[in-house]
Formats: C-alpha cells, sequence, structure tokens
C-alpha cells in the first residue's frame, strides 16, 4: 500500500510510491463529485451540450501532477457555462482550505463578477460574504469577494452590517468602510 503524506489541507493526496500528485483530494471536491454536481447542474439547468469540466495534468519522468479541477470550473463561469456558475458559488461558500485555495477563490469570485448572476445566484453570494464580514472572517481573496458585493449591490446585508458591527478588527473595518460609504456599482441586467 502507497505511503500517503499527510497534508494541511483535506485536499492533497501525495503518493510516494507512484509519484502522483493530485490537488484535488478526495470528497466533495475531487474530480468526480465536482463532474457529477456538474452533470446534476446540467440536468437540473437543462443544458443540452454539456461540456464536463477536466483537470489540467502534466507529467515529468515519473511524476505526474493533477491540478486542480476549478481552473476548469472557473474557465466554465468566463465562458458564461451556468452549471459551472453554481459550481463557483457553491465553491466561495465553503469553508474548507484547498491547494491553491486563495488563487482559486480569488479567481472564482473575478470571474462570478463578469458572469450574469440570478436573483437566486446574488441572494447567496451575498449572503455568504455578508455572514464572512460578520464572523470577522476576511482572508486573502476577501478583496475580491468584497469587489463582487460591491458590484452585485449590497442589499439589505447594509442593515446587517451597520447593526452588527465586528468592528475591533482593522481589516473588517477596512471592509466595512469599503462597502459602506462607496456607492454599488448597477448590477448586470439579469435575464
Amino acid at each position: 500500500m502507497p505511503r500517503v503524506k499527510k497534508s494541511p489541507s483535506p485536499h492533497i493526496r501525495e503518493s510516494y510510491s507512484t509519484k502522483i500528485r493530485d490537488y484535488n483530494g478526495v470528497g466533495r471536491w475531487s474530480v468526480a463529485e465536482v463532474q457529477k454536481r456538474y452533470l446534476e447542474h446540467c440536468k437540473r439547468l437543462k443544458i443540452k451540450n454539456p461540456q464536463i469540466p477536466q483537470p489540467m495534468e502534466t507529467a515529468e519522468g515519473d511524476g505526474h501532477w493533477i491540478y486542480p479541477i476549478m481552473y476548469a470550473v472557473i474557465e466554465g463561469i468566463k465562458r458564461g457555462d451556468k452549471a459551472c456558475l453554481v459550481l463557483g458559488i457553491e465553491f466561495i461558500e465553503e469553508d474548507d482550505f484547498f491547494v491553491f485555495g486563495r488563487i482559486l477563490k480569488a479567481n472564482t469570485a473575478k470571474a462570478l463578477r463578469q458572469a450574469e448572476l440570478t436573483d437566486d445566484h446574488i441572494a447567496r453570494v451575498r449572503k455568504r460574504i455578508v455572514e464572512m464580514l460578520l464572523a470577522g472572517n476576511v482572508p486573502w481573496e476577501f478583496r475580491e469577494y468584497a469587489k463582487l458585493l460591491r458590484h452585485i449591490g449590497i442589499g439589505d446585508g447594509r442593515t446587517q452590517i451597520e447593526e452588527g458591527l465586528p468592528a475591533a478588527n482593522p481589516y473588517v473595518r477596512r471592509y466595512i468602510n469599503y462597502l459602506l460609504t462607496n456607492q454599488p456599482l448597477a448590477p448586470a441586467i439579469r435575464t
């Protein structure tokens, strides 16, 4: 049985015997699970020609690397793939740590800022970002989350933030000031 290296993230497996580094890991964000949920979303959204996300893979010598499938999901969001858009929202709702997680979550938020979001999508994104802010949870990628929230509009989140003001953290205070003092941009026209 190959020895598996322990990682701070549950989403990475490294096998020393075969030198395969799969940065997707196991569980809900494994390649198979993401592809399965993608197809479920396609069925629910009645997408006729799904383009199933595939992780990038490279090999050199006896080493083999399987990169996060979220790179392909982000590209799908940029293409306008509605099922990838839902996966992207699920991803930013996730609290778990990921390999390349900061970059992936920031890039997901950037892609969502350019996407056509429905009212349901906007409500989910708004709820997630406001909850993070009120909890004082402002990781590195929160900068892109704040831009996304400003883009879609803070809506009823303004009242929650004003009432909950967890102002002790200077980073939280900076984002609160950014979101409450700047007028949100007009959201894109939704279909």
